[in-house]
């Protein structure tokens, strides 16, 4: 194989959304897989909707999913003089020329084709003016434009794409295209080829929704006397109605930033966005990135459209179910001490840690993360379902208040009973703490589990969790009697 070059060019008119970050990992794997190089091109030449902000966010969003790449960022407005450079070498080898028809005047040539049901497009009234012709208009100050001129050839062009084997397209169904506006600024079509000559890009891999342009600038790789890359067009991400996943029309759902803020772990969600369309050819889903690395081949993409399967304004289904499991694994088989410089990130942006706290406490931490994570979908579980771990100041949900501390109105007197018999310990662990609480259930005549159901709600504000004299023997004796000795506050009328 040739030396690998592959690029990932984002527009600039927006954050970094999943299906632009879905790209980027495929350049990325094929790069590491080649041991080839990956650039990192911005296609800021939209300049009116390209901002310094969504800059920003795209580097962010890669740097926080560890694509790395190996050239850039480059911008392509600053590669400007090399795009012209190229309109004018195809106009003076007669590849391309100068069009002085008015929008009004495209605008009617499309109607009257539409009309009578002809082929749309243009119409070729500029291509054969005399060089006489043109001057005379140029003289005049009229504005024109720079088409393409496709040749006039009879058959097909054509291409062999890695994922969708031969593309061909008959050139009697393509018109002169421009390539030059009419203030002299070269569109994305010249732009993106002369970049991709440039930088020696050997395999051009991106979205089916790429697949319009291809031909198109296969006639001017051909024009400007370049070999072609090799073309790989992925299938699309769809939603659950089939529609493309885009920024303008799913919102934040959609944006590596919004996964990075619900506390995904980075290489989960990378995980997740290749199997978007991308088999291994086995039942294997979770992945290493060497692994991946390893197992990644073009020819396993899919030819058809993936689904994303989200649900906006579902707050359970706010995201893939798949891509929630893949993540569970991630948080719960992870290495701890890496997991733990995650949550104390978060915690500290809560307010909930500080730094200093880890060095003091770092045994403690570590145990208390590997108990709690078992039940967590994310890292933000950590600041929410888990945040009595770390705070005194936290909230009780409303299912186990009801459940197992409304229910009993006497545990207003006999949570303190209870601290009162967890104070008097002189070994306070978890063998000691359950024996305490059982014995004082036998003493009150009442089921072990009505104190410590109450206990778990008192302690965690939640249902469910880890073993509940594990949760005691994680507190430690101070906390878990400071907070059941008055629960008076848990009771509306006290």
């Amino acid at each position: 194989m040739v030396d690998v070059r592959v690029r990932f060019p984002p527009s600039p008119t927006g954050y970094l959304h999943i299906g632009g970050a879905r790209t980027a990992l495929v350049n990325w794997l094929f790069a590491k897989k080649h041991n080839g190089k990956l650039i990192l091109r911005i296609e800021d030449t939209d300049t009116e909707r390209s901002t310094q902000e969504s800059i920003a966010g795209i580097i962010d969003g890669l740097k926080w999913l560890d694509l790395d790449w190996d050239e850039g960022p480059y911008f392509q407005t600053e590669f400007e003089e090399d795009h012209v450079k190229a309109a004018q070498q195809l106009l003076t080898e007669g590849h391309a020329y100068k069009c002085f028809c008015t929008k009004e005047e495209l605008d009617q040539k499309r109607e009257h084709a539409m009309a009578n049901k002809l082929q749309v497009g243009y119409d070729g009234t500029c291509r054969h003016l005399s060089p006489e012709e043109v001057a005379t208009k140029e003289a005049q100050g009229l504005p024109y434009v720079i088409r393409f001129k496709v040749p006039e050839r009879t058959g097909t062009l054509f291409y062999d794409d890695e994922v969708l084997g031969r593309i061909e397209r008959k050139y009697s169904e393509m018109e002169d295209f421009v390539i030059v506006r009419s203030n002299g600024k070269p569109l994305y079509l010249l732009c993106n080829v002369v970049d991709d000559i440039r930088d020696r890009i050997s395999h051009v891999i991106r979205g089916q929704d790429h697949m319009t342009n291809t031909t198109r600038q296969v006639l001017l790789y051909e024009a400007l006397g370049s070999p072609l890359p090799v073309f790989a067009h992925m299938p699309l991400t769809l939603d659950l109605q089939k529609r493309k996943i885009s920024k303008r029309s799913h919102g934040e759902v959609v944006a590596v930033q919004f996964y990075e803020d619900k506390g995904f772990i980075p290489w989960a969600l990378c995980n997740f966005l290749c199997l978007l369309g991308w088999n291994p050819g086995t039942d294997q889903e979770i992945f290493s990135r060497e692994e991946l690395i390893e197992t990644f081949t073009l020819n396993r993409i899919s030819k058809v459209n993936s689904v994303f399967n989200f649900r906006p304004g579902d707050p359970k289904f706010f995201t893939d179910p798949k891509l929630i499991s893949i993540n569970e694994v991630y948080l719960r088989t992870m290495d701890i001490e890496e997991l733990a410089a995650m949550v104390a990130k978060r915690l500290e942006a809560e307010g909930l840690w500080k730094e200093e706290y880890f060095a003091e406490n770092k045994q403690w931490f570590l145990q208390t993360l590997d108990m709690i994570r078992e039940r967590f979908h994310t890292l933000e579980d950590f600041t929410t379902t888990g945040r009595a771990y770390f705070s005194d100041e936290y909230a009780v949900e409303e299912k186990p208040l009801k459940k197992n501390i409304l229910k009993y109105p006497d545990l207003v007197t006999w949570m303190p009973m209870l601290a009162d018999r967890l104070r008097s310990l002189d070994e306070f662990d978890k063998e000691t703490a359950e024996a305490a609480t059982r014995s004082l259930a036998t003493e009150l005549d009442i089921k072990p589990g009505i104190l410590i159901n109450g206990m778990r709600t008192v302690l965690t504000g939640q249902l469910a969790g880890p073993s509940m004299f594990d949760i005691v023997e994680t507190l430690g004796k101070e906390t878990v009697v400071k907070r059941m000795e008055d629960i008076s506050h848990l009771y509306p009328n006290n």
